[in-house]
């Protein structure tokens, strides 16, 4: 059997998907709203890099979040929400040299076009620029995420805008899936895992009992009116899943890393 090094810390950047509580502290708490929102996370409880940690036995120290809700890959929407570029700019010039052996996690791209960037050419640019910037202060292991069908959300799907919005998606998830490829080409020592969201999200969608939703179409908060059993809805709002969807997703992307096999113990084994 082959062992590998643990995971030693966790490196976080991108949107509201991963945000664990950033534009909260910015904003003093005011957004997002609490309680209808759990402790400053897009969602009803944990987002799913924080369920990722938890698998991988690493404390809140040892996690390093730098998501903003609203956040672009790049120079598109609010100035005030650092996009991606920005956040990694900012971690690389206070942080000139990495552990090899932490993870670094990326998923951003879906406000870019959500806020009507309608080429997936830049975005992906934006998001091969930002992991080049991190291997350069010495990143090897990343996760990459792509993104779930933008147009089959419940605040896209009835939308004139949402047959485009799933066309950007599928652009926006070749051009990925291409571009690190070539990345790995040229940085061979690099170890690249990607989290496919968005056939996870289909297959939530197109199965939900296997999940455990029973509603996977609306959203369990839609205005100031609550579902009872946000446990069974894959989108708690508009565009964010339910902390039970979040779960799925981390636990997913456990068996992404596993099966790459950049993690297996972090105990020394004693026989090989």
């Amino acid at each position: 059997m082959k062992w590998y090094q643990a995971i030693a810390g966790l490196y976080v950047f991108g949107d509201s998907l991963s945000d664990a509580g950033m534009v909260f502290q910015a904003t003093g708490g005011i957004y997002p709203p609490s309680p209808t929102y759990f402790q400053g996370r897009y969602s009803n409880g944990r987002v799913w890099i924080e369920y990722l940690a938890d698998r991988l036995h690493l404390s809140s120290k040892q996690t390093n979040n730098f998501a903003y809700g609203g956040a672009t890959t790049g120079n598109v929407g609010n100035s005030y929400v650092p996009n991606l570029l920005t956040q990694v700019k900012s971690f690389t010039q206070t942080h000139q040299k990495n552990n090899p052996n932490a993870l670094y996690v990326v998923w951003a791209g879906a406000n870019d076009y959500l806020q009507g960037v309608n080429s997936a050419t830049v975005p992906i640019q934006n998001v091969t620029g930002a992991i080049s910037s991190l291997t350069d202060v010495g990143a090897k292991k990343f996760l990459v995420v792509n993104l779930p069908d933008l147009g089959k959300l419940p605040a896209t799907s009835s939308n004139t805008n949402s047959l485009n919005l799933s066309s950007l998606t599928q652009a926006h998830n070749q051009g990925l899936r291409r571009s690190l490829k070539v990345l790995n080409q040229q940085h061979p020592d690099l170890e690249i895992v990607t989290l496919d969201a968005n056939t996870l999200y289909r297959q939530a969608i197109a199965n939900p009992a296997a999940f455990g939703f029973t509603n996977v179409v609306s959203p369990c908060l839609s205005g100031s009116q609550l579902c009872g059993n946000p446990d069974q809805f894959l989108f708690w709002d508009g565009i964010h899943p339910t902390t039970a969807a979040h779960r799925i997703i981390g636990e997913t992307a456990f068996s992404a890393i596993q099966e790459a096999g950049i993690f297996t113990y972090s105990r020394t084994p004693t026989q090989t």
